[in-house]
């Protein structure tokens, strides 16, 4: 019993100890040679390079479709499709319906930009300071939370549009058509729009959060002097 007693007390003391000394890395953040603003254009900063090295790679031709980590595969209710008409020798068919679908992700990603930027300029000191001392991707879930439902209004009419300009909203109901019209097999009628606009919205926070680790962890990522500043503050916490 008196073991139990002592592990307890040890543990109660290990994690005052813990919150004492992230309290005093909070306070002494100011005092660090650099100002609260410093601080709050540091993680702008951080944000922006995301962005400007990340998500522009989207909005290039085919760059949803060749990036393995954010490309946009079938909604499993098309996958059988997909598997049928390539059992059936239509792979060339599917192969294109596929690549159409990121292609309108990568036209609606163009929309993104100035809803990032009006996020990160709004930014305040207390966001900051919870961004720097966060998680591996605290920025981009700071972006994600600030951002989700405006992007989402954005980029959906955007991929509408992006469907009907590369066809691919024709192309689709042609397949579908064609499968729906095989012997015996399930009738399917997807939710193109909203299942590619959710996949584009998954895809760009993926690469936001890519960079970020790489200014947290890598010190040769840290491109400016103000970055440099700001984040061996991280690693110092």
């Amino acid at each position: 019993m008196k073991n139990i007693k002592l592990v307890g007390i040890l543990l109660i003391s290990f994690q005052l100890s813990s919150c004492a000394d992230l309290q005093q890395v909070m306070n002494q953040l100011p005092q660090e040679g650099l100002s609260n603003a410093q601080i709050a254009s540091g993680l702008k900063e951080a944000l922006n390079q995301g962005i400007d090295k990340q998500v522009t790679k989207l909005m290039a031709p085919d760059g949803f479709y060749k990036d393995q980590m954010v490309k946009i595969l079938l909604p499993q209710q098309l996958q059988k499709v997909d598997q049928t008409l390539r059992d059936l020798g239509m792979g060339q068919l599917a192969d294109e319906g596929l690549k159409l679908l990121n292609t309108a992700a990568s036209d609606a990603v163009r929309e993104a930009k100035p809803i990032f930027v009006e996020a990160i300029t709004t930014m305040s000191f207390d966001d900051a300071k919870n961004i720097l001392l966060g998680g591996r991707t605290a920025a981009t879930d700071y972006l994600k939370q600030k951002t989700e439902k405006p992007l989402y209004q954005k980029f959906k009419p955007q991929v509408q549009q992006s469907l009907q300009k590369v066809k691919a909203d024709e192309a689709w109901t042609n397949i579908i058509k064609k499968y729906n019209q095989i012997p015996f097999v399930e009738k399917v009628n997807p939710d193109l729009t909203d299942y590619v606009t959710q996949k584009a919205m998954e895809g760009v926070f993926k690469k936001v959060a890519v960079e970020e680790q790489k200014i947290r962890t890598d010190i040769n990522e840290r491109t400016s002097d103000l970055l440099k500043k700001v984040f061996a503050l991280q690693d110092n916490k």
